[in-house]
């Protein structure tokens, strides 16, 4: 029962640096990935004419059609009040 204990020291240590090196290679070309994306040359501003940058809003674009535009309706309560005992409260309280 003589374990060479250095040798398994040295391969543990070299399998915990895998994964580590793996996920940092990873990240990286995900990074160099999403830099790329959303920073190439396609993804230049597009310059728009008067007419079509003429409304600042939808509706104001609806209005100019002819479109009504009408406000939509409130939203009810979040939570309405339960009927019954509040949950704090036990139904039937134990007496002593």
């Amino acid at each position: 029962m003589n374990d060479n204990c250095s040798r398994n020291k040295k391969d543990s240590e070299r399998t915990a640096r895998s994964p580590v090196v793996i996920a940092a290679a990873v990240a990286f070309f995900g990074v160099l990935g999403m830099l790329i994306v959303d920073h190439g040359s396609w993804s230049r501003p597009k310059v728009q004419t008067a007419e079509v940058a003429h409304y600042k809003t939808t509706g104001d674009a609806a209005r100019a059609v002819g479109a009504t535009v009408a406000p939509t309706a409130p939203k009810p309560e979040i939570e309405p009040v339960a009927p019954g005992p509040k949950l704090a409260q036990p139904a039937n309280p134990a007496t002593p």
